[in-house]
């Protein structure tokens, strides 16, 4: 996975309450968002979150910079804060349909639920899912 500050709308963001991203993505007029390529958003948790109940992400559109009055283009199921640990990716995938809604500014919204005292997330505009996770059978050994 390739990241590019320029397509980070949050960098170790507090998850405190509901709230959208500090930074957006400006599409200008031209607003062909790779086409033919799947788009996705990935939450990368820098600090464990605690306190809360759970988290939804979100990939919102809107016409105005601060991302008032968003559209949502897509979203991951609410996720409980045991699974949100150090370390935790969330990918979600970008709506193709983003161009034909017509708006300039792109962004993320974190839907809280409970009040949490700490969990901090960076997210980032990617084209690929670095997932490098893998998990093999006890006792398996390569030679």
């Amino acid at each position: 996975m390739i990241t590019d500050i320029n397509l980070r709308v949050s960098t170790a963001q507090a998850l405190t309450t509901t709230a959208v991203s500090t930074d957006t993505i400006d599409l200008g007029t031209a607003r062909d968002m790779g086409e033919g390529d799947d788009l996705y958003f990935n939450f990368a948790m820098i600090t464990a979150a605690a306190g809360g109940t759970s988290v939804k992400f979100e990939v919102i559109s809107s016409a105005a910079a601060a991302l008032t009055s968003p559209t949502v283009i897509g979203s991951s199921d609410a996720i409980v804060t045991a699974s949100l640990t150090i370390g935790t990716n969330v990918a979600v995938r970008v709506n193709p349909a983003l161009a034909s809604l017509g708006q300039r500014y792109l962004g993320t919204r974190y839907t809280i639920v409970g009040t949490y005292s700490a969990g901090t997330v960076t997210a980032d505009l990617v084209n690929d899912i670095g997932d490098g996770k893998k998990f093999y059978a006890s006792g398996f050994s390569v030679t």
